[in-house]
């Protein structure tokens, strides 16, 4: 049965603010892809754009669902397409601080390249568990206890969701702990801290502000589906265009305004010396581990206990060209050739 004999929703649905939302993300996402051109940085902030895009459809499919609230396909689309977009730049957060560990990697916690696996596969089984709920509930034919086991398991989900995000802050932080203790990272902003260091707190700071963003509306859809649909957030319209609107548009917008590409350099092999002001090409940072050992182990826990040698290039960084300023944001590198 593709149409039901009444209204998906219990409210009247906004016939104006899907236009207005989708407009806005538009504006932002073309923006978006006129910065990865620019910064030639596609590999680092192509979710930004792509994120973009998951919203805009979704908020097309919910205009075109005000005009029809009792066609079951295209309301499941709209809330499934919303519901999917802010991961979206969860994943653009993983994939900066990586970069970022790239950047400094004598302070990084963890193989940079580790962060994007770990956190990516944890948002894939978390949206696997997601994609199973849904449907359960969505099948018209589904019995009783179908529909319990897929809301218990969006519930799963969407908690599960909001642990990983935070335990990706947590790592943040630790980070930017060191950075501090290091005196790379100013605690405050200081006349005296050097252009780098600027950057660096800059971004860093972006990254804390983007994830917090992120994480309320995290929180937003965690009481939704806890309080059920004869909850007050279920039932009402306007929370939804307050978390999955209007603060997704902030994040957006914020990395509009200040786009991470600006403080980091595209090549992952640039670094920043110990002396927090000069940028060398090194070798980059290898894990020489079997591809399935990073996926059983990412953290390299058995490292610690074997004691095993690490590639630990940074402490050889004379050996190691320094490049100039304009190789942040695509520049070039000391060969002339665009930093990639």
């Amino acid at each position: 049965m593709v149409c039901c004999d009444e209204s998906l929703y219990p409210f009247s649905p906004s016939k104006v603010a899907p236009i207005i939302l989708l407009i806005v993300f538009l504006l932002s996402t073309v923006h978006h892809i006129y910065l990865n051109i620019r910064y030639k940085s596609w590999r680092i902030t192509a979710t930004l754009p792509w994120g973009g895009f998951v919203f805009v459809t979704g908020f097309i499919m919910r205009e075109v669902s005000a005009f029809q609230p009792n066609h079951l396909p295209i309301f499941i689309a709209s809330t499934c397409l919303l519901l999917l977009a802010p991961p979206v730049f969860a994943v653009t957060n993983y994939i900066v601080l990586g970069r970022i560990l790239y950047y400094v990697p004598y302070l990084s916690p963890i193989h940079p390249g580790r962060v994007i696996s770990t956190f990516l596969g944890l948002d894939a089984v978390i949206g696997a568990i997601t994609g199973n709920g849904g449907a359960r509930i969505a099948d018209l034919e589904a019995s009783e206890a179908d529909i319990r086991a897929g809301k218990a398991m969006l519930r799963a989900s969407i908690i599960l969701q909001l642990v990983s995000f935070f335990l990706f802050v947590a790592l943040e932080a630790f980070f930017h702990r060191r950075c501090i203790r290091q005196g790379l990272v100013c605690p405050k902003p200081t006349a005296e801290a050097n252009e780098q260091s600027k950057k660096l707190r800059r971004i860093l700071n972006l990254m804390y502000i983007s994830s917090g963003i992120i994480s309320c509306r995290h929180v937003f859809r965690v009481v939704e589906v806890f309080q059920g649909t004869e909850g007050y957030l279920a039932r009402h319209e306007w929370p939804l265009y307050v978390f999955d609107g209007a603060f997704m548009f902030a994040n957006m917008l914020m990395l509009n305004i200040w786009n991470p590409m600006h403080y980091l350099p595209n090549d992952n092999k640039i670094y920043l010396s110990k002396d927090g002001v000069t940028q060398r090409l090194g070798p980059g940072w290898v894990d020489k581990r079997p591809f399935i050992l990073t996926l059983v182990d990412p953290f390299d826990v058995a490292g610690l206990f074997t004691k095993k040698d690490k590639d630990r290039f940074w402490d050889h960084e004379t050996e190691h060209p320094i490049v100039g300023q304009e190789t942040v944001g695509g520049g070039k590198g000391p060969s002339g050739e665009t930093a990639v």
